[in-house]
Parts: C-alpha cells; structure tokens; sequence
C-alpha cells in the first residue's frame, strides 16, 4: 500500500471536502501528463491508481513490428519476447514506466496539475457550501475594514459587508462575532465571492426563526416585516394553532425572545403585531401604539382612510412619518391619516356615521405587543417637545 499517498488523499477529503475520486483521476491525468512532457507524446499512454490501497502504476501500450518506427508507440519483435516469448507481430503489450525516472520538469507539470484540481475542487466546495446557505443568517467573525465595506470571515470564506448594507451607526471590532444575512453567493476564479447584510428585512425573520421554536415549526408564520434598519421594525404575526398566541410566543416570557433579538441588533425597536385577513384591522394593528378611531380601506385600490383622536395624530404618524411610513409598507397600503377634528371639518365623519359617544371603544390598545408601549411614546413626545422648543 502506498500510505503516504492514502493518508494524503483521506487528509484532503476531510480537510478541503474534496471528493476522494477527483483526487485520483487527477493524480491520473499528472501522471500521463509527465508521460507527455518526458516522451513526447502520451497518446499510448495508461495510469491506473488502486482505489483502495492508492498503488499506482503508469505502463505504455507498445505494438510488436519488425523494425521500430517509433521507439515511443513501437517495440521489436526481439525486445518483446525477451519479455515474453509468446509475443508476435502486431501484438499489444504494457510496459512498465517507472515514475522515479520523469525529469524534474516533468515532476514538477505533474505536482502543477495535481495543486490546480485541488484549488479548483476547493473554491467548487466552497461555493457550494455556502450557495445552499443563501438567505440564511450566519455568524461571522469581523476580520477588518476595506474602505467603508467590512470583511467577515464566516470560517471557511471571507464575506464582504458593503456600505450600503450595514446599519448606520453601527461599528465593529476586529475578531467580533456578529449575525448576518447571506445575500447571494458567485462563483469566481478566485473562490466564492460573498455579500452579506445588516440591513435586510429577513434578517429579523431568520433570526426569530432560531429563536422562537413555535416560528421554526410553523406553528407561528410571520406575515410582513416592514424595517428601518438600526431604528424601527414592525412584524405581523399569524398563529396556525388557536391554542398559541403568536405575539405572545415571539415575545417570550418577560419578553425574553423579543429582548434577545433586539440585542442582537444593537437595540433596534421591535413592534410585534397580530396579522388579520381583516385589512381595517389589520392597519389599526400596524398604526399602533396609536389609538384609532375608524379605518377606511378600499381593497381594490390599496389605500386607506385612518381617523385618530386629535392627541393621537403625533404618534400615529410618529416621528418625521415613521410610524405610518411603516405601516403602509407592512400593509400594503397607501395610509391617509386625518385627526378627529380634520375629519369633522371635511364632512368624512358624517359620511360613516360616526357617533362621538362611542369614542370610548378606541381607548384600550388590544391585544397588540410593542417592544415598550410607555417608552415609545415617552421618547416620541419628548423629541415633539424638543423640536418645537
């Protein structure tokens, strides 16, 4: 057995996940390759290497005549029956090449071609490791800045962070652990080039998968992400199980599966919010923490009239529009928001029929989930007082 050769090949495999088969016909084609450079041509030319014991032999098939032509393709009549006195003319035979006699340049094409597969079937395994991981969220370790773009070694590739995928104000340390999002993975010559994020919205998504056990089985769907990275997420959530409350299994016990997302994003505001097939509804849920009076949305068209009590239109609308901005892309629809007063004036409430003494339905924000209701407003009514000041 040729253990040197064995271990190496069992070492590759493991080590690089390089099939133990390309590794042989590799070593097969350096070997015929020597051959050509060494003789010239290689057209007559056999390597055979054992798959189970990795002996390998090299032997050059050489017809019988009367008088040699060509000593490489050719062999004497004479010469063959010393090997064998049973060879004739016209006859085929194997004759043994010893490798130990290929000139070093020879040697040297067979140990090239050999390192090419190698480093080839290494960025091929590459690639196709993390290929079927796109669109997942990994772990990576931050390695350094290039420029404005960050390199993130997730342990066997390096992956690129752009500038226009990280969130603003984020900054990292060299051999940091951070999550982020695989983006899309491209073969080229120089291996697996990889784009990762911060900012995209299945990050969250993914990251509430591997959290949230009842998300991961699909007992719990997530509906919409509507995101502004480093800031504010708002997520609608269905149960498939009328048993499990699906706002209250992402936000876990004392908010503890909601609070771990929100460290791992630095702090990033998360609404969580009950999906319904219910469009009214259903924006009422996105507009919260904002108390609402009356929905009007036309399905066909995708736009929506919101009426709020007069102290709610600040926060309905939140903070330089945020607020409704999100909604409407949770929604999926255009979102007009109008305060009790402004659609007294415009004639909308008489329109509905609306009944003033009923407004004391709208004042319980139901069974909705906010990361911290208290601290939302207060810092959105403390930035209101501190820009009018």
């Amino acid at each position: 057995m040729n253990k040197e050769l064995f271990e190496a090949i069992a070492i590759l495999e493991k080590e690089k996940n390089i099939s133990r088969e390309v590794l042989i016909e590799a070593i097969e084609r350096s070997l015929i390759q020597a051959c050509k450079i060494h003789f010239g041509k290689s057209d007559n030319i056999k390597a055979e290497v054992n798959r189970e014991t990795c002996d390998f032999s090299v032997y050059a098939e050489k017809t019988v005549v009367e008088t040699v032509e060509d000593p490489v393709m050719q062999i004497s009549l004479k010469d063959a029956q010393t090997l064998d006195a049973h060879y004739a003319v016209d006859d085929i035979i194997q004759i043994p090449i010893k490798s130990k006699e290929f000139s070093r340049i020879a040697a040297k094409n067979a140990k090239d071609i050999i390192t090419q597969k190698i480093r080839e079937e290494e960025r091929r395994s590459l690639y196709e490791m993390y290929a079927t991981r796109e669109k997942e969220v990994v772990t990576g370790v931050v390695q350094r800045y290039m420029g404005k773009n960050i390199s993130i070694n997730l342990g066997k590739a390096d992956a690129t962070l752009n500038e226009n995928e990280q969130v603003k104000g984020e900054t990292f340390r060299p051999t940091e652990r951070v999550k982020v999002y695989i983006l899309e993975v491209k073969s080229t010559p120089k291996g697996p080039r990889i784009l990762v994020s911060r900012t995209h919205p299945e990050l969250v998504a993914r990251l509430f998968e591997a959290e949230v056990a009842e998300v991961k089985d699909g007992t719990v769907e997530i509906r919409g992400i509507a995101r502004e990275a480093g800031s504010r997420t708002k997520m609608s959530v269905y149960s498939n199980d009328p048993n499990v409350d699906a706002v209250g299994a992402c936000v876990g016990i004392n908010g503890a599966r909601v609070n771990a997302i929100v460290n791992e994003l630095r702090g990033e505001k998360i609404d969580i919010i009950n999906w319904s097939e219910n469009s009214a509804l259903l924006i009422e849920n996105a507009l919260s923490p904002a108390k609402v009076i009356c929905v009007i949305a036309d399905d066909d068209e995708k736009v929506a009239q919101i009426i709020v009590p007069d102290y709610q239109l600040s926060l309905a609308i939140g903070k330089e529009g945020q607020n409704a901005r999100l909604a409407a892309r949770l929604t999926g629809y255009k979102i007009d928001i109008k305060s009790e007063t402004q659609a007294r004036e415009s004639g909308l409430l008489d329109e509905i029929g609306y009944d003033a003494s009923m407004s004391g339905e709208y004042d319980d924000y139901g069974d909705i989930y906010y990361e911290d209701e208290e601290e939302f407003e207060e810092e959105f009514y403390e930035e209101e007082i501190s820009d009018e000041q």
